[in-house]
């Protein structure tokens, strides 16, 4: 049975100082960070009561969509109420005392590791892998030996007490990966984002009834209506080839007159509609829009 959720708590998957840590200092500054081993603790600790909300990592810009997420999404009764983009800047960290030419591997999660090669391979340091980047900043620290330091974003840095040797490592000056964050309840109103601009996001999945061309008719409201799809995956369910769920997000509220013809349009030739989340659109989606001179 659901508890009266703990108050001023959001769950995060990982060790503390983990980049969806970062992403709760970001955008929940005034929140406590709960970490938790898996996604499924993160959303449990929501709808048992632990935690208020969640931070939950859906894609990034570099690797695309986080494994299993869109798997999780739709069952975990939770509700989008808000999105961030963090940043992923990469730190070589070492215990204290440490010089860079002493480090003789780097430890992290295989995407840090992949992310960081050029600087690696110009400094001669080996790759380890470990279980992810906060976690292995902690090994790090436990382990105590100069010669082993770990990819972590800097705040793993400044939790488990390690020096930053380098900073801003990575290959790619722009990868970034973006979170939702999940209540259980919903909230369907208006609200401005940081910048005080009114745009919103609308998320949904859905699966098109078997009929020929469902998904062009299914999809067609949205342009005839002009409503911008700004993402559309599809993943199977269940492992059945046959069975397709689609994730979308679209610019606007349901409540935007054509927002609603479109969702009305969409469930017509749909078996399924359900909105995961109504919520404001962060600012780097329109900042991104001015750099590419949209």
């Amino acid at each position: 049975m659901s508890q009266t959720p703990s108050q001023n708590v959001i769950a995060f998957q990982g060790e503390p100082g983990a980049y969806s840590h970062q992403a709760c200092r970001l955008y929940r500054p005034q929140m406590e960070a709960l970490p938790c081993r898996t996604f499924e603790d993160t959303i449990e600790a929501v709808r048992g009561g632990r935690a208020e909300l969640a931070m939950l990592p859906v894609e990034n810009s570099t690797y695309g969509r986080v494994a299993d997420i869109h798997h999780l999404l739709p069952e975990s009764g939770l509700h989008i109420v808000d999105e961030g983009f963090v940043r992923v800047r990469i730190s070589l960290l070492a215990v204290p005392g440490t010089t860079l030419s002493e480090v003789a591997e780097a430890m992290s999660h295989p995407v840090l590791l992949g992310q960081c090669r050029g600087f690696l391979r110009r400094h001669g340091i080996r790759s380890l892998v470990g279980a992810d980047t906060a976690g292995s900043a902690l090994e790090v620290a436990r382990r105590g030996e100069k010669a082993l330091a770990a990819l972590a974003a800097p705040l793993a840095g400044e939790i488990y007490g390690l020096d930053e040797l380098a900073a801003g490592i990575e290959d790619r000056q722009n990868n970034t990966t973006r979170f939702l964050v999940m209540a259980p309840q919903p909230d369907f109103s208006r609200r401005n984002n940081a910048d005080g601009e009114s745009a919103m996001i609308t998320s949904f999945v859905f699966r098109v009834r078997n009929i020929p061309a469902a998904l062009y008719k299914a999809l067609g409201g949205f342009a005839t209506n002009g409503v911008n799809m700004t993402k559309l995956e599809s993943y199977m369910v269940d492992g059945v080839f046959t069975a397709t769920q689609f994730y979308a997000d679209i610019e606007g509220h349901p409540e935007d007159p054509h927002v609603a013809r479109a969702l009305e349009e969409l469930d017509y030739y749909t078996s399924s509609l359900n909105i995961l989340g109504v919520y404001p659109a962060d600012p780097l989606r329109a900042a991104q829009l001015r750099e590419q001179g949209a």
